[in-house]
């Protein structure tokens, strides 16, 4: 491991609650994939696939701030054992619903229930910036490990869910992916020496942290950069099983993800300066652009090159996001505002995964890809007219105007 990541894990507990938030971000990755996977595998139907994992999605995004604000008040371990056993029991009745071939609208309503999960990626992060509060340069490279954990969640995350839903039988992604929050949950909440303090209602300023007007961008570009990857999952298992290949709809996205891996590895290196708002447009525009090529693949192997490419883009605007995010949100709202920006990711794969479902029942897979080229165009869009909100200095100072004096030094390294 490179001395910057060795560095960073000489924090007690560190090691722990990262490897617990591994395996409760693997749903992530494995969910809406796996339930793509089994309704097409059990009903033929990619619309109503894509609708279910929309569903799922846009829940997830509606319940995750709302959870995160409870436990930026009441902590970890008290809010999110109870929602995870709610999610996981949802997960259980979609099955077996899916398998009996109940009603369509009972499919809808547990895909709503099981969305009601934490957002695992935002209570790590939480804790990173509890150990590294004050420590830019260190907090900039925990950011990026975090980053290289989600990819690899990504990576394996598919190739788990739709290799066992394929090779098992159609449930088995699913049912995997409920085991896996179900571990990495209680996991996580049981380490209370690395859990952030919860901050007293006295401390907590009125309305939500959403209010910020950096965050607002952040947000709103993400729902455009969630349709993105939405697009791409549901798109890229029509394309493949178009060929005659569907398993290997797993092994193109885990390219994908394995090209953001890499990048975010290297970015978590750099001891980078500048703007982080203007390092962040860029991103943007260029997983826009990375989406046109996806239009050209003719066959599995072109597209793979297509996406790891498309890839590299991605997580090193991911790290420059969460150190937005603190930049732009209050201390005492600092896991809800992480949380949003999964909502915005998270409600524009539910845009992206229900129109590219439609689209490729409609004109078929190679049509599909243009969801995510027009998604990645209104992301570049949202992003040059948001731009002056965060290229600014952010009201709240991220910490609160106490300290924000000591971020002048780090503000450096982080930027």
């Amino acid at each position: 491991m490179p001395s910057p990541y060795r560095a960073i894990f000489s924090a007690p507990g560190s090691r722990e609650f990262s490897a617990a938030g591994f395996f409760g971000r693997m749903p992530l990755s494995m969910m809406g994939i796996g339930i793509v996977t089994m309704i097409s595998q059990l009903t033929g139907r990619y619309g109503l696939a894509g609708a279910l994992s929309a569903t799922l999605a846009m829940s997830a995004a509606l319940c995750g701030p709302q959870v995160s604000r409870l436990v930026d008040r009441y902590g970890q371990r008290r809010v999110l054992r109870p929602v995870t056993l709610v999610a996981v029991a949802a997960v259980a009745g979609l099955l077996i619903c899916a398998q009996q071939g109940a009603p369509e609208w009972t499919l809808f309503v547990f895909s709503v229930g099981a969305g009601c999960v934490p957002s695992m990626g935002s209570m790590v992060r939480s804790r990173w910036a509890e150990i590294y509060r004050g420590s830019g340069r260190d907090l900039h490279t925990a950011y990026a490990w975090e980053s290289i954990v989600d990819e690899v969640c990504f990576i394996f995350g598919p190739i788990i869910s739709i290799g066992l839903s394929t090779a098992w039988f159609p449930e088995a992604g699913p049912l995997i992916a409920a085991a896996f929050l179900l571990v990495g949950v209680f996991w996580l909440t049981a380490q209370r020496a690395t859990e952030p303090v919860p901050h007293p209602k006295s401390q907590h300023t009125e309305g939500s942290a959403l209010r910020s007007r950096g965050l607002q961008v952040l947000v709103a570009t993400f729902v455009a950069t969630g349709a993105i990857f939405g697009g791409v999952d549901v798109v890229t298992v029509a394309f493949a099983e178009e060929r005659g290949h569907k398993a290997a709809a797993s092994l193109v996205l885990a390219v994908y993800a394995l090209g953001s891996c890499l990048a975010g590895a290297v970015f978590g290196l750099l001891h980078v300066k500048g703007n982080p708002g203007t390092r962040w447009l860029v991103g943007v525009c260029a997983m826009a652009v990375s989406m046109i090529p996806l239009q050209l693949a003719g066959n599995l192997p072109l597209l793979a090159v297509a996406l790891f490419v498309a890839g590299l883009a991605i997580a090193p605007t991911m790290v420059t996001t969460m150190a937005l995010v603190e930049a732009h949100v209050p201390r005492t709202k600092l896991t809800e505002g992480m949380t949003w920006t999964s909502t915005g990711l998270a409600v524009g794969i539910a845009l992206g995964s229900s129109a590219a479902g439609w689209v490729v029942d409609a004109a078929g897979a190679k049509a599909g890809y243009a969801v995510p080229a027009v998604a990645g165009a209104l992301a570049a869009a949202v992003a040059f007219l948001g731009y002056r909100r965060l290229a600014g200095p952010a009201a709240t100072g991220g910490r609160g105007q106490d300290d924000r004096h000591l971020r002048t030094d780090d503000d450096e390294h982080v930027a």
